[in-house]
Formats: C-alpha cells, sequence, structure tokens
C-alpha cells in the first residue's frame, strides 16, 4: 500500500471529522480506520495513480467521491458520462443493451487505451493508468425496472505494466433512488481503493467490496479478475467466495471456468436445475438430468426454447463437514466440467427459495429434477417452522410460477422395488396436499429412465475408489473417470506402484 505522510494522515482525519455524514469505518491505512471518504482521499494523495471514469447511468455516483474529498486533480485525467444513446454508441460501439457486461467492457477498454496512448509519453515511467466504468440501471422516475449494474476498473498495478482487470456485478436494492445511487458510489470507491491495494490479495479486495454498506442494500453476484495481477487466481473459487460472504444468495461459472452473472445467462430461457453433492457426478446424474430434459422439453410452452441445464450445489453441503474444503470443491467443479455442466452455487436450502431466485432471473418455466428420497424430504415439515404458513407456504412460494418436479426412482437393495411418485410414503396429513400436486402436474414421475443407472451411488463409487475396485470406472462417465485418475482426486492412488504391486 502506499504510504502516506503523518501531514497526509491528520488530513484525512481531519477531512472525516468535519464531514457531515459518516459511513461505517473498516479498513486498516496505517493503523488509522478508512471509510469510505477516507479511501477516496487515500487514492488522490496516491500520485502515481491516474486515470478515467466513465459512468452510464444513475449519474456520476462514484467519480463524485474523489471530486468532493479533494486533491481530484492528481488522479483524474477524465471524467464523462454519455447518457444518449446515440452518443453512447458513437463512443463505444452500437450495443443491444446499454446495461451489460458487453458494454462495460467496450468503455474499460477504449478509456484505458486512450489513456495509454495520450499519457504514455509524458508520464509512463511514474504513472499508473486505469480506467473504472460503469453502467447501471437504478430506480427510475415511475418505477418498476430491475435496478442493477457492471462496474469495473482496468488498471495497471505498476508503471508500464501489462493490464490488469476486475468486473462485478451489482443489484440495488434500496426503494429509493437516492440511496441506490449513494450505494452504488460507495460500492465504486471500494472497488478502485481494493484494484490499488488488494491486487495481491484478491480475497481482501472481495471481503472489502461492501465496506460501509450491508447485503440489504447491495448484492454482488459476479466478480471476475483478469490479467497479470490476478494471473493466479481460480475465478471459480471467488464466486464461492460471495456466497460464502453472504455478498451474493448464488453465484455461478461455466463449464470452461469463467464466471456468468446468472441472470444473464438465464435470460428468455427455460431453467432445468439438478441439486447434488456431485461427488462425483456419476451416471445416474446425468441420467437423471437426460430423463427430465426430455420431459420438460415436451411441454407446449417449452418446446422449441432454449433450455439452461444446471448442476447445483449448496452452501450446506459444502459444509457438511465444517469448513469448505477448497480442494474437494475444485474437484467437484472440475469433474462437472467434465461433463459439459454450467455450475450453480447457492444458499438457498429450501427449494422454495431456489424457486424463486429463478423466478427472478427468466420468466420462461422452470423445472427441478431430483430422486424419490429427496421428494420425501421435501415433504418433512421441520424444514418449514420458520415460515409462518408452514409447509403449505412452503408449495404456495414453490409452485407459484407452475413450476415442474421431475422425480427420478429410487430402487431399494434389497427388495429391488422402485419407489416412485405413485407409491411414495407420506404422513397421512399431508396425503392430500400430496395427491393435489401430483394430479396438478407440479410432480411428474420419471419413467423413462435407464434401469442401469438405478443401483449407481456416489457413496459406493467414492468407497471403490479408496479400495482401489476399479469397477467403480463404470459406475461415472468416462470423463469423470479420467479427470479422478489423471489428477488423483478422492484420493485416488490405484496407480501408485504400491497399490499396483500389494
Amino acid at each position: 500500500m502506499f504510504p502516506l505522510s503523518d501531514n497526509q494522515l491528520d488530513r484525512l482525519t481531519h477531512q472525516q471529522s468535519t464531514s457531515p455524514r459518516r459511513i461505517g469505518m473498516f479498513e486498516q491505512h496505517n493503523g488509522k480506520t478508512l471509510d469510505t471518504h477516507q479511501k477516496a482521499l487515500s487514492v488522490n494523495l496516491d500520485n502515481r495513480r491516474y486515470g478515467t471514469f466513465a459512468e452510464i447511468g444513475a449519474g456520476q455516483e462514484v467519480v463524485r467521491w474523489f471530486f468532493r474529498v479533494g486533491a481530484a486533480a492528481g488522479t483524474i485525467a477524465k471524467s464523462m458520462s454519455a447518457y444518449d444513446m446515440q452518443v453512447s454508441d458513437a463512443i463505444y460501439g452500437r450495443a443491444k443493451r446499454y446495461v451489460c457486461r458487453e458494454r462495460l467492457q467496450a468503455m474499460l477498454d477504449q478509456e484505458h487505451a486512450l489513456n495509454l496512448e495520450r499519457l504514455t509519453d509524458a508520464r509512463g515511467e511514474t504513472s499508473t493508468f486505469f480506467a473504472f466504468a460503469d453502467t447501471v440501471a437504478a430506480r427510475g422516475y415511475k418505477g418498476g425496472s430491475e435496478c442493477h449494474g457492471w462496474m469495473g476498473i482496468k488498471f495497471q498495478a505498476h508503471p508500464r505494466d501489462e493490464d490488469s482487470q476486475v468486473i462485478i456485478h451489482v443489484r440495488m436494492l434500496d426503494n429509493e433512488t437516492a440511496l441506490q445511487q449513494e450505494a452504488l458510489g460507495i460500492v465504486g470507491v471500494n472497488l478502485v481503493y481494493g484494484a490499488f491495494n488488494y491486487h495481491h490479495e484478491p480475497e481482501m479486495l472481495v471481503d472489502s467490496l461492501l465496506d460501509g454498506l450491508s447485503t440489504s442494500r447491495i448484492e454482488i453476484d459476479m466478480i471476475e479478475f483478469s490479467g497479470i495481477a490476478f494471473r493466479r487466481v481460480d475465478n471459480r473459487l471467488m464466486s464461492l467466495k460471495l456466497v460464502e460472504l453472504g455478498l451474493s444468495g448464488a453465484a455461478m461459472f461455466a463449464a470452461n471456468g469463467d464466471v456468468m452473472q446468472p441472470s444473464e445467462f438465464f435470460y428468455k430461457k427455460s431453467i432445468l436445475v439438478e441439486r447434488g453433492s456431485f461427488r462425483p457426478v456419476c451416471n445416474v446424474n446425468l441420467d437423471m438430468l437426460k430423463c427430465a430434459h426430455d420431459k420438460f422439453s415436451e411441454l407446449p410452452d417449452v418446446k422449441g426454447t432454449d433450455i439452461a441445464q444446471v448442476m447445483e450445489i449448496t452452501m450446506r453441503n459444502l459444509k457438511a463437514q465444517g469448513e469448505i474444503d477448497r480442494r474437494d470443491f475444485l474437484a467437484r467443479a472440475d469433474i462437472m466440467a467434465s461433463c459439459g455442466m454450467n455450475v450453480l452455487i447457492s444458499d438457498y436450502f429450501e427449494y422454495y427459495r431456489l424457486g424463486a431466485y429463478l423466478a427472478r432471473c427468466t420468466k420462461e418455466r422452470i423445472a427441478i429434477t431430483m430422486g424419490a428420497a429427496s421428494l420425501r424430504e421435501l415433504f418433512d415439515e421441520k424444514y418449514y417452522t420458520q415460515l409462518d404458513g408452514g409447509i403449505l407456504e412452503s408449495f404456495g412460494r414453490l409452485f407459484k410460477n407452475d413450476l415442474k418436479i421431475y422425480v427420478y426412482p429410487l430402487q431399494d437393495r434389497d427388495t429391488g422395488e422402485l419407489m416412485t411418485c405413485e407409491n411414495l410414503e407420506i404422513k397421512p396429513e399431508l396425503q392430500q396436499l400430496y395427491g393435489y400436486l401430483l394430479g396438478r402436474g407440479g410432480i411428474n414421475n420419471l419413467d423413462n429412465y435407464d434401469p442401469s443407472c438405478l443401483g449407481v451411488f456416489s457413496r459406493d463409487v467414492l468407497r471403490k475408489i479408496g479400495e482401489c475396485d476399479d469397477s467403480w470406472e463404470k459406475m461415472v462417465p468416462a470423463s469423470v473417470a479420467k479427470v479422478i485418475k489423471d489428477r488423483k482426486f478422492f484420493d485416488y492412488h490405484c496407480d501408485d506402484e504400491a497399490c499396483t504391486t500389494s
């Protein structure tokens, strides 16, 4: 971190004490706490930082902080906003949507390139150039629109350095426009300050994004690190961090490891979700998804449309053994990637909360597939004691938007009998509710399953891996077996000399 002199620290303290509004104080700087006001001033007083602020929508809320704290002339080369769409297109190129990742990236690339072109010869040896940008849709005059935005910074960590970049997506949860603008400005200052001071510790950067705010005001559901300063960052772990810290209820990444903003990925798509531990992905997991997809895709209002298929892991599952094991998490992520699956991490253990979240991301149909044992657990009233309306309220929320549940049968190992929707044992007092949901098509039986998958359980696969019983390889997709063996996931050691010679 750039050291400040005693006079500069006194100035920071004086400006804070005389400020009419105090935001919460969190960051430590030479032993003294920094709030949003002080963070902005510390950036302005660092004569290495020089760049551009470009903001579309919701006013110049971030750059406003750097102007109001003083000493901005040493930091801000240019501040601009292109509210008119034609003007914005003329500067950054045409766009179908103005509040989207592509528009943000065009802004960052254009402004940063201009800084390098115009300023490198004059001050490139001593300055680290940056471009901050955001494109935001705050609460409009008439209300009703989704309040969200994209925000990012492209910067040099050191003079003449290669570029680095951080991009985030935010949802603004305040009910008043002025409060949304205030929150946007604070998180923008946190991002700028964090990029300059925590690029060597990206997890601290994530931790600091909501300093002076709370999750009741701002949600951050996507973050992506890229460039030379973040070459060792695994963005899947950063996505996990967002949910772990409560900055978002869910985060998502693609099979290739790229992080995704869920509502942008799900936009205008039907959604099919399979929840599980996927430790590892077994043949039964893929068969369950395939069977549900075949049924779901035949619905009249789904047929012929794009269906987004995702595998979901809950935070409760990841914390089942206590603290999250990040190596285990990445192993599961790699295994799902080998199957070409997108991954959703969520803190929505209750299915009705998952359903509500997905309904926020799309106007199209939603389906969840699960095993018969999970369906039986869904009717356990102990999970709904926190709701005033109990299990009735939970199912009212879950099936509110005509959500579909597709149920895969469970085979009894001793008798061979199948547990299905038709013979599922439900408490007598819940039988009428169950019959109603089954009769109206909310709950649906999957009868198109592959019989060879019925006896496959992940716990058996893990046991066989530990025992060097290679029959497990037939219980998982070939791509999964290869990844497990090549990367020695789940303590695979059957290629070891000691094992093969014993």
